[in-house]
């Protein structure tokens, strides 16, 4: 496990580099322009940016079909702007995620075009192929109505390729094992040049089995424990933030029995039930799937949104759910797409209404998981659906009054900026908001310093409360011996609620930290709460001495849901049968006195029988709720963290290894458990949110001579 869960509380920003800021005029936005408005994500509370794919690309689909991995497209910048932007980034305490895109690449791709003109080409066997064209060419198109097969023919190879995507997006073979040990060769590539972590695309799709034969293809999910062993050598807090759009009930493939797969993944199923609690004021289907995806190991994360760069699949809704939320949110024709989504952004759906926006919003940030924002979004951008397909989503950052938004200087920019209507950036941007004390760029500040402010969203386990309303939806989080509220009315009709926050004595006092609006208990021990027409209210529970009763050890959670006993991938319950260790035979008690006598010889510290003790300090031990025990090397154990961190830090170097065979295999896995998150060892710490975390320092390993 890593030592730094930076992840667990943070605010992600989502961003396409070539639509966010130009610095040279051309019409495309680059790393110069981007590292120019760093100062503005740090002040808006960003503490992670990911970014959109910016290596070389013909870009047909947005940078999704990429031609080298090792590159950055030149009309973004050059490797060294990347790096000096990474740099800056860390100067200002954010950290970089980038798209890992590695399903497939692009057809302009020297590997392709080697493989194509070359059947004996080592490349060949790195994409999928079949002499004939298979008889389920027509199905599992993942844009239907666009795409057309999942299977190609190249007249130079004399074959069909496969492609999930687009006919230009040709699938990798990630069953070759030299592809697999290329992925890893690109991660560490970015990771030298400064990256924090990825958002690795279509995951269900990469560790699929293909071929023309394949009906029904397995998942390969011991590849996912093969990237997150590979972050965890490299850079111990480097994370994966899984898309998949998968079932609840595989959430723990993804995730990992142990939390030893992905880091992070996006709760697909809790969003499209927001948007349908959004249309039709409804909390039912979201409190089921906030129960459906609550159980995960203690250091995975959820990630939770409302808009990205795609359109808003509500494909796990049920038909007549997915109906509701098209009337409410994108009636017309132009506005739907794939025959399973909408390709607008929040504030035109919600047709730019303050309440609703704010409302929408606080639910995503009151959310169990990290919150991740689109650009724009906390100016509440609109889209140009006359642009084709995702594209109307995607429009060009609106900076101020200026000619094109202040996005560029160009007549010319690489897409549209929206120039008319009531999000014609002459009404909505950055500069005018900044200067708007009740702006929604000022609340969105505001919000994300105060969802900074109480990581027991992020950290801790919830609990749906019984409001007696299906319109309002109440979730109490508990982490450390703190507890907070969040209530919010999901209708246009003002209501009054009650709610039973229970905590014993400590419930009988809510504290409003956004707003006047404390509440005391009656003398049923309940809480009467009055909420306006999509109001929302976010309580502090006993009130604001919050910090003085927060555990500085882990204490057991309640919420840490254990993994089902058995998932479709039966070999992770094969792996994990044995492990438990075996308890050491108890020593003699002769033999305990001569170790104690040994000791208190031995000690510098030793001092006369009528000085006072030291105070006992806590365990830099203390499990991590959930936690494996042998997973991870512990901070609580110094000589075993130490050997298994030398074992990292000299994998590849010339030095001589100072562990061989087993005993360095050894020393990598064992460890105590996961150190309770927030406690910090001597050394340097890292504040963020109100909670300190920190980063075990990793040693200097120097060759023999």
């Amino acid at each position: 496990m890593i030592n730094d869960l930076w992840y667990k509380n943070a605010v992600l920003y989502s961003l396409n580099v070539g639509t966010f800021m130009d610095s040279n005029g051309d019409g495309i936005g680059d790393f110069p322009g981007l590292m120019r408005r760093l100062d503005y994500l740090h002040g808006l509370g960003v503490t992670a940016v990911w970014l959109a794919p910016f290596q070389q690309s013909p870009c047909r689909d947005d940078g999704y079909d990429i031609s080298d991995y090792y590159s950055v497209d030149p009309r973004y910048g050059t490797l060294g702007d990347f790096v000096e932007f990474t740099h800056a980034a860390k100067q200002r305490g954010m950290r970089v995620l980038i798209d890992l895109v590695v399903n497939h690449t692009s057809d302009e791709h020297p590997w392709f075009k080697q493989a194509c003109a070359d059947p004996n080409s080592m490349y060949r066997d790195w994409y999928v192929w079949s002499k004939t064209k298979p008889k389920n060419a027509d199905t599992g198109m993942v844009f239907p109505g666009v795409q057309k097969s999942t299977w190609t023919r190249n007249k130079e190879a004399g074959a069909y390729y496969f492609h999930r995507f687009y006919d230009f997006q040709p699938d990798l073979n990630t069953q070759n094992p030299q592809v697999v040990a290329e992925i890893l060769k690109i991660m560490g590539f970015w990771i030298e040049l400064g990256v924090s972590g990825f958002r690795m695309d279509a995951v269900p799709f990469v560790i699929a089995e293909k071929g023309a034969g394949v009906t029904k293809p397995k998942e390969r999910f011991d590849l996912l424990r093969t990237f997150r062993e590979f972050l965890q050598w490299r850079k111990g807090d480097c994370i994966v933030l899984a898309e998949a759009n998968v079932l609840p009930e595989v959430n723990f493939d993804y995730f990992g029995r142990d939390g030893d797969r992905m880091h992070m993944m996006f709760n697909f199923q809790v969003n499209q039930s927001s948007f349908y609690a959004l249309a039709a004021a409804d909390s039912g289907p979201l409190k089921t799937a906030l129960q459906a995806t609550k159980a995960r190991p203690a250091t995975a994360q959820w990630g939770q949104f409302l808009r990205n760069h795609d359109e808003l699949d509500l494909g796990r809704l049920s038909k007549d759910e997915q109906a509701e939320v098209f009337a409410a949110f994108g009636p017309e024709k132009d506005m739907q797409l794939y025959d399973r989504g909408i390709r607008r952004r929040l504030a035109p759906m919600l047709d730019g209404d303050r309440a609703r926006l704010e409302l929408a919003y606080c639910l995503m940030f009151s959310l169990p998981g990290t919150p991740v924002l689109r650009y724009g979004d906390e100016i509440a951008m609109g889209d140009d659906l006359s642009l084709p397909e995702r594209n109307g989503a995607r429009t060009p950052m609106q900076w101020s009054t200026e000619p094109q938004g202040g996005f560029t200087k160009s007549d010319t920019p690489l897409l549209p900026v929206i120039s008319e209507g009531p999000y014609g950036y002459a009404h909505v941007n950055v500069a005018e908001q900044r200067r708007d004390p009740n702006s929604f760029l000022n609340w969105m500040e505001r919000m994300i310093r105060m969802r900074m402010e109480m990581p027991e969203i992020g950290w801790g386990d919830f609990t749906v409360l019984e409001t007696g309303n299906p319109a309002v939806l109440a979730l109490r989080y508990d982490w450390r011996n703190n507890s907070v509220l969040t209530v919010l009315n999901l209708s246009r009709s003002p209501l009054e609620v009650e709610v039973d926050v229970g905590q014993g004595a400590q419930g009988t006092r809510l504290v409003d930290v956004l707003a006047d609006s404390h509440s005391a208990a009656d003398a049923r021990g309940r809480h009467c709460i009055y909420l306006e027409g999509y109001g929302y209210r976010w309580y502090r529970v006993g009130g604001l001495d919050y910090l003085l009763k927060r555990s500085d050890i882990g204490i057991p959670e309640r919420g840490w849901a254990r993994a089902p006993q058995e998932t479709n991938d039966g070999a992770a319950a094969k792996r994990g049968a044995g492990r438990t260790a075996k308890p050491s035979a108890a020593k003699p008690a002769a033999a305990k006195s001569r170790e104690a006598k040994s000791r208190d010889a031995k000690s510098p510290d030793t001092k006369s029988p009528n000085t006072k003790p030291p105070a006992a300090k806590a365990s830099k031990g203390d499990a991590l709720p959930g936690a494996p025990a042998t997973r991870a090397p512990s901070r609580g154990a110094p000589a075993q963290a130490k050997a298994a961190r030398q074992a990292a830090a000299t994998v590849g170097a010339k030095a001589k290894p100072e562990k061989k065979g087993a005993e360095k295999k050894a020393a990598a896995k064992t460890g105590a458990a996961q150190k309770a998150p927030g406690e910090a060892p001597a050394g340097k710490t890292k504040r963020s949110g109100g909670a300190t975390k920190a980063r075990a320092r990793r040693p200097n390993p120097r060759p023999r001579g």
